[in-house]
């Protein structure tokens, strides 16, 4: 499964935006059951594309990212390429979809 980086500040969210071209932001709260389901799913799935990172944010924990990225639930996975929002999903994720967009992605940038 992809290395999942803990992001427990706005402070080492915006530093893994910058020190990373692709990266994904999940951001989840502790109390939502299909938060801890999609996690693993998304982590195996992005094995499948070596550069993008992976970033994890407890919206508990930093409140600050639902104003930051216009967060009104949860689970919401954001694909950034070079600090610009590229792809969002969000609430109920459909991975057959999500992967036909990453691939597409694939194709064009990686």
């Amino acid at each position: 499964m992809k290395e999942i980086y803990e992001l427990t500040s706005m402070e080492q969210v915006e530093e893994f935006l910058q020190n990373h071209k692709l990266s994904f932001l999940y951001v989840s709260r502790p109390e939502c059951s299909v938060c801890h389901a999609i996690l693993p799913k998304l982590g195996e799935l992005l094995d499948d594309y070596p550069p993008i990172f992976l970033g994890h944010i407890d919206a508990n924990q930093v409140p600050e990212v639902a104003g930051r990225f216009l967060v009104f639930s949860v689970p919401t996975m954001l694909m950034f390429i070079d600090q610009k929002e590229y792809l969002r999903e969000d609430r109920f994720i459909r991975f057959v979809e999500f992967k036909e967009k990453l691939d597409l992605l694939a194709e064009n940038l990686l």
